[in-house]
């Protein structure tokens, strides 16, 4: 395993800095005395030690990091990180390990599902923690990294590149992939101020606004309390929430340049923004008159409201909910589940396939209806003006077979353990899309603790094959990856 020592190197660096993270809530829990203070300190010393002892074993290991060794990193961050921030839960809540493992995973991976009651009642400080998680996975700790530790020692694009969702990873913003990290994270943090400012013009407390904005533009969908957006009753901060939602299932890249030229012409040349807000402004047009017409609510404008929110927060990933919208139609919930499988863009922090790779599926499946009626025909598929090579076409073919099969098979094992059919197969399409609330037992007005602990341990895994968009954690699990 030392040829792996590089990483493990790193590793301990990362375990370090994200320690670093845990002295925010420590100093909340120390000025509002909410009684947490004792958890973050063993937390926080557990942490910096297990960091400090892995880079002092490998210190000097240093060398450029290959492909392999990216994979294996992200991996472990994505793995081991929720371990150490699921200490403070089990300290101060006196939950089991499996509960507080799934709790922070799902923050990490910007899923949003919860196992946990009673929110409105927890101390501030592990509200915060549990926000904060999301903020930090929004973006990814691995960018967060490359940006603000240029002086790791080791090569950065091969993480980045693993950690990046999407098809069109190796399109550089800037020259130097630090850079790039840096600018996406300058945007990611300016967008956020002004989210939080925005909640607290719309009436928030400061505390809410926090949280709310760490788990908006993660698309997260944890809330500070068990009604979620329900509790606010509010049409203003609903308005500020779908506008930031859109804002960042959005690619960031994408507002990076917009930022940078000070000009929206970007979004005009980028291909998956039409399609993300056309495709998100006509269902909520088309369920808004749907279930208006089955009388669920008795005016339009209610409707639209309704809708407007929660299929927004689905369909980005984020989860909130303002009303239970598992009573709504089947047809209305399952329709937002199936947009939170593709709307969202390649590099912003939303979950699923990403408009991109299903354009391309799209174009695909039209190419070879014009092969079958024109067979020497030659047909380009073509993204954003630009030819997509065929190593993306047959990458996003893989993709998208691999994302079924992992959709049916983790829902048959679900179902294997009892779960009825509905439940097991919205808790796996809303994992593994990193969505958050699904239906039945685990609905929008329920939590994932009705759950056993191997039913949530599927659904853990199935958390991190979306976020690390299934290649990167299968790739580490195949055996030729161990051999020499």
């Amino acid at each position: 395993m030392t040829r792996f020592a590089p990483v493990y190197r790193a590793l301990g660096m990362i375990i370090m800095l994200f320690g670093l993270t845990m002295l925010a809530p420590l100093i909340l829990s120390y000025v509002v005395n909410d009684g947490a203070q004792t958890s973050y300190d063993e937390a926080f010393a557990l942490t910096m030690l297990s960091g400090f002892y892995l880079w002092y074993r490998y210190r000097r290991c240093k060398r450029e990091l290959n492909i392999r060794d990216g994979f294996l990193m992200v991996v472990l961050v994505w793995t081991v990180l929720p371990a150490f921030a699921a200490i403070p839960l089990m300290v101060q809540l006196g939950i089991s390990h499996t509960d507080a493992y799934f709790e922070t995973v799902s923050g990490l991976t910007t899923t949003g599902s919860t196992v946990l009651s009673n929110i409105d009642t927890l101390p501030m400080s592990i509200n915060l923690w549990r926000h904060q998680l999301v903020w930090v996975g929004g973006m990814g700790l691995i960018v967060l990294a490359i940006a603000i530790l240029p002086l790791l020692g080791i090569g950065g694009r091969q993480m980045f590149k693993a950690e990046t969702p999407g098809p069109m990873k190796d399109a550089k913003m800037t020259p130097r992939i630090a850079e790039t990290a840096k600018g996406l994270w300058m945007v990611y943090l300016g967008v956020t101020i002004a989210c939080m400012l925005a909640f607290r013009w719309a009436g928030m407390t400061w505390f809410d606004a926090v949280c709310h904005t760490f788990s908006t533009m993660g698309l997260g969908g944890f809330s500070t309390h068990d009604a979620s957006f329900g509790y606010f009753n509010s049409p203003t901060i609903e308005f500020v929430a779908i506008v930031f939602m859109l804002i960042a299932g959005m690619n960031f890249g994408t507002l990076f340049l917009a930022v940078h030229g000070r000009s929206i012409r970007p979004y005009f040349n980028d291909p998956e923004a039409g399609w993300f807000i056309g495709i998100t402004l006509l269902s909520i047009f088309f369920i808004a008159v749907y279930i208006w017409k089955d009388g669920i609510y008795p005016d339009l404008d209610t409707a639209m409201r309704h809708v407007a929110f929660n299929l927004v927060s689905i369909a980005t990933t984020t989860g909130y909910a303002s009303v239970d919208f598992a009573q709504w139609p089947i047809f209305a919930p399952l329709w937002m589940l199936f947009l939170s499988s593709f709307v969202t863009s390649a590099g912003s922090t939303g979950g699923g396939i990403k408009m991109m790779r299903a354009l391309l599926l799209y174009k695909q499946v039209f190419r070879e209806l014009l092969r079958a009626m024109h067979p020497n025909a030659v047909y380009n598929i073509r993204i954003g003006g630009q030819v997509a090579p065929q190593s993306v076409l047959f990458a996003v073919l893989s993709f998208g077979f691999m994302y079924m099969v992992s959709i049916v098979s983790l829902t048959l094992i679900l179902a294997f353990t009892g779960l009825d059919i509905i439940s097991a197969f919205t808790a796996i399409v809303a994992s593994i899309n990193n969505t958050g609330p699904g239906l039945g037992v685990v609905g929008p007005s329920t939590t994932y603790e009705v759950l056993g602990d191997f039913q949530t341990w599927v659904c853990i895994f199935a958390m991190l094959l979306g976020r690390l968009e299934i290649f990167t954690l299968l790739v580490v699990l195949t055996p030729a990856f161990w051999r020499k």
